[in-house]
């Protein structure tokens, strides 16, 4: 009787496991809601899951898996500050140095998407082409620099963009403004990483009411 009752749990385990990978993995159709509660307020994005299927999967994986609970956004690049070409106005933040849950994704350039780096584009942070994994960018200003064919990056392909602030471009702005002048090795973001990273809570769905 207990090895059956035993096997029994062990089923059940078995289904509830495969449902949660079910979930994580899914993919996701249309546009998803999330918001961005940060130590200053809430900040409410949405994705476009049609768009840009492998990008906002990836993101809801971190987000659904909590992994962006406790992180932060860390980095401001004002035109004052900003080391690269041409100048862009962005905040960066997500996971940073630590820990990266999930593999690094297929770039989805905005030639692809159609979605491009306007005012409030939530965008993904990235070294060479596919290596961007948990870490985002939110745009202030309009930035054609960063989209596929744009001059920021020396191979052409931009960044992937994936959706755009709907509320909290206020926090955002408030985020820019942060102090800036923390130590780094990193020549390249001198003068960018904040002095008190504002603290993200969590990244949570919601449902959107129109």
């Amino acid at each position: 009787m207990y090895a059956k009752s035993s096997m029994k749990y062990f089923k059940l385990l078995m289904l509830f496991l495969l449902i949660t990978i079910n979930y994580v993995y899914a993919e996701e159709e249309g546009v998803i809601n999330v918001n961005l509660s940060t130590s200053l307020g809430n900040i409410k994005v949405e994705l476009y899951a049609d768009e840009a299927p492998i990008t906002v999967n990836n993101f809801l994986n971190y987000t659904d898996g909590m992994y962006f609970d406790d992180t932060s956004f860390y980095r401001t690049v004002r035109y004052g500050n900003d080391n690269g070409n041409p100048k862009i106005e962005v905040i960066q933040g997500g996971i940073g140095d630590g820990q990266k849950a999930f593999p690094m994704i297929k770039h989805e350039s905005t030639r692809i998407t159609g979605i491009k780096h306007l005012d409030g584009t939530l965008s993904m942070s990235r070294g060479a082409i596919n290596t961007a994994t948990s870490d985002f960018f939110i745009c202030i200003g309009d930035h054609e620099g960063l989209d596929y064919g744009g001059l920021r990056n020396s191979d052409g392909q931009g960044f992937a963009a994936f959706g755009r602030v709907i509320e909290g471009m206020d926090i955002v702005r408030a985020i820019h403004q942060a102090p800036s002048d923390k130590e780094t090795e990193n020549s390249y973001v001198k003068g960018q990483m904040i002095n008190e990273p504002i603290k993200i809570i969590s990244i949570t769905r919601f449902k959107h009411n129109l």
